[in-house]
């Protein structure tokens, strides 16, 4: 069975560990762990006895005093349960490892901490201050001290001080898990009590607020708060309890807190008022309470903080294999990781080609349309009107007309027709080129494993960019090597085949046509045309082929094969520089780890700590 010490004091161990991490709160869609775990908020006006309520269950003067707005800053006091006859101690979290056993030096720094931030003016600030107490006179217990709440600004506040220290205060009571300690003074009226107020709009059933009344001892003569404390006047679910403060003279007296405790248990033990009401009144049964409460809704929520520990580690983990494990230091590993990452990259980028992601019907775009497109558009038209076929021949002719076929003159009007297509030609390896490299780009941000390596990442778009380049000079040699093969050597067959003048007998005549007449002209830019147009469906289809061959192939055989020659060459630092990681992501990596830690360690310790259901 566990005690409720270690129920507890596993709680400000966890808690303890949240405020080291940095895991304390902030609004997110799954709450942290510090916020599933309870605490105790204190709530009060200026002036409500609040900080001499906290030094009571302390036991020690550790507070800054004075007038108007006094606490500036949340304060997230831990009190942890030394072993008897260890030296009382106070850390805090901005200065760890530091260890403050003089609690007036305790109140500077709260002091000088608190100015830090805000200045020496009177503004406050949302920023938490955290302290923690080792000390065998106090029990297990998280206490958020809050700004007092006020309804009038101080010289030197603006007017929203009042509004933003309501919301500041709320922020931290109208969280479930928090319990609320809400602190008033006996002789004022309970209606106005600015903590009262606020405890009821967020916790309108009483079952999280803990009434406190403070000034026992400072009531008008024969007047006394037994309504309020015996539950009648305003019912809590919880027991009020009294409080007698140190006054302003023990206070500059310095008398001890265990001789104001000593007091206080004579004042309610001796009082005719409340004296059957001792053994449930004072600091010290308000700690005892507090602890026991706590123990309970520990025990209540256990489930609940270990299904987020676990939904938080498996999410922690599963981050963790998102941004990849630390990088080995031996070079052998380095070199395996390396090619592994090349590895991965190079079978995205082939499944953008082969279909398997978006991006490689880009190419067959090219082959589709562009290409085609690109052809229908060459200026035939022009090249073979009647006056520049009739210009071409008569230029091929020269000081001699052709006797009966022009075909020196046919000959130039194909070459010059078939030079045409060099455009298209380059322009479709261009544009598959410039896919290619668009793909690289993208099929390297797409590779997770590579988002650690902005170095790596580097060097692999550039060599496989210098790759790209070669495979699409070699690619435009063999485009238009195609282009100039049509004009090398054209087909013989297809001029048989044209349609001749014929005899009787079936055989051809010599044609009775002028040589020189627009219909000659014509009918040889006719016959041009079609020769063109039974090449260009030729290189229609071989284009394309060429292309593949040469630049999609070659990518998708040879895309890094040059990096991994200079690869090979590498000694062990040139390794390890590629390996150099993005520093976002190796911080991002150092948090997630800590957090696992800090969360694993947490379930250990629910784990060890044994709860009666």
């Amino acid at each position: 069975m566990a005690t409720m010490d270690s129920l507890i004091g596993m709680v400000n161990r966890i808690q303890r560990a949240c405020t080291v991490l940095g895991d304390y709160g902030g609004d997110t869609a799954l709450p942290t762990l510090w916020e599933a775990l309870p605490s105790v908020a204190v709530v009060g006006g200026q002036s409500s006895g609040k900080s001499s309520v906290l030094e009571s269950i302390v036991g020690r003067d550790f507070l800054p005093r004075g007038s108007g707005i006094v606490t500036r800053r949340p304060l997230v006091l831990q009190l942890h349960k030394a072993e008897p006859g260890l030296q009382e101690y106070a850390e805090f979290l901005h200065l760890p490892k530091k260890k403050f056993t003089d609690f007036s030096i305790v109140r500077k720094e709260i002091q000088d901490e608190t100015d830090r931030v805000t200045g020496k003016s009177k503004q406050i600030s949302p920023i938490p201050i955290h302290l923690s107490i080792y000390s065998p006179n106090v029990v297990n217990l998280t206490l958020i001290d809050l700004p007092g709440l006020t309804k009038v600004a101080v010289e030197g506040q603006p007017e929203s001080v009042v509004q933003e220290i309501e919301s500041m205060v709320r922020s931290y009571v109208e969280k479930p898990n928090s319990l609320i300690l809400a602190v008033t003074p006996a002789n004022q009226d309970l209606a106005i009590s600015d903590a009262i107020k606020l405890s009821r709009e967020v916790d309108p059933a009483g079952d999280r607020t803990f009434g406190v009344l403070t000034k026992l001892d400072l009531m008008d003569k024969g007047t006394n708060a037994l309504d309020i404390l015996e539950g009648r006047a305003y019912p809590l679910q919880q027991p009020w309890v009294g409080i007698v403060n140190r006054s302003q003279a023990d206070i500059h007296k310095n008398v001890d807190m265990i001789a104001a405790r000593r007091r206080e248990r004579e004042f309610f033990a001796t009082s005719p008022d409340y004296g059957h009401l001792a053994s449930k009144m004072g600091s010290e049964y308000l700690a005892k309470l507090l602890s026991k409460h706590l123990e309970s809704v520990i025990r209540t929520r256990i489930p609940g903080i270990i299904a987020l520990i676990n939904r938080s580690i498996d999410e922690l983990e599963a981050e963790l294999d998102h941004l990849g494990r630390p990088v080995a230091i031996d070079p052998g590993a380095q070199l395996y990781t390396i090619l592994e990452l090349c590895r991965a990259f190079d079978r995205i980028f082939k499944e953008h080609l082969e279909g398997g992601r978006p991006g490689g019907d880009r190419i067959y775009g090219v082959f589709d349309n562009q290409l085609p497109s690109a052809l229908r558009k060459l200026p035939f038209d022009r090249h073979l009107s009647m006056q520049n076929v009739r210009k071409v021949v008569s230029e091929a002719d020269g000081y001699q007309p052709h006797l009966i076929a022009p075909e020196q003159g046919y000959r130039r009007l194909i070459d010059e027709a078939l030079n045409y297509f060099r455009g298209p030609a380059e322009a479709s390896v261009d544009a598959v080129h410039f896919i290619l490299k668009e793909l690289v780009r993208r099929s390297i941000g797409e590779t997770q494993e590579l988002k650690r390596f902005p170095t790596l990442q580097a060097k692999i778009a550039a060599f496989a960019n210098e790759a790209l380049d070669r495979f699409r000079e070699d690619c435009k040699k063999t485009a238009t090597r195609l282009v100039d093969m049509e004009s090398s050597y054209l087909t013989v067959d297809f001029f048989r085949k044209l349609p001749q003048d014929i005899d009787r007998g079936g055989n051809p005549i010599a044609s009775s046509v002028d040589r020189y007449a627009e219909g000659h002209f014509c009918r040889i830019g006719s016959n041009v045309s079609s020769y063109v147009g039974m090449v260009a469906e030729t290189l229609r289809n071989t284009i394309p082929k060429a292309v593949v061959h040469c630049q999609v192939k070659e990518a998708k055989r040879s895309l890094l094969d040059h990096f991994y020659t200079q690869l090979g060459k590498k000694e062990g630092k040139q390794l390890s520089e590629l390996l150099d990681e993005n520093p976002m992501l190796m911080e991002r990596r150092q948090q997630c780890v800590k957090r696992l830690e800090l969360y694993k360690s947490a379930r250990d310790e629910i784990d060890s700590v044994s709860w009666t259901r």
